[in-house]
């Protein structure tokens, strides 16, 4: 088999890259060159179940980020302290 030149230098550094000998860089080369022409599997649509969190009224779930940090910051008050 004769490769072109640029063909011959990207095995070259494909082959230092992978630390791989010559016969493993090219199968795989050949390998992953083969599979671009079969199409994949079509993924199944994804689809959104949506859940009751059984949060109760008067609690505002946008708001949990803000009562985190405001707790975080109240324990971290006593060792700033020391």
């Amino acid at each position: 088999m004769t490769l072109d030149r640029d063909v011959a230098e990207a095995l070259e550094k494909e082959m230092r890259r992978s630390r791989r000998g010559m016969k493993a860089a090219i199968n795989d080369a050949l390998r992953r060159g083969l599979r671009l022409g079969t199409q994949p599997p079509k993924p199944r649509p994804f689809k959104v179940q949506p859940t009751a969190l059984g949060v109760r009224p008067g609690i505002d779930l946008d708001r949990m980020n803000q009562l985190v940090d405001e707790l975080d910051a109240e324990a971290r008050i006593p060792k700033l302290r020391r």
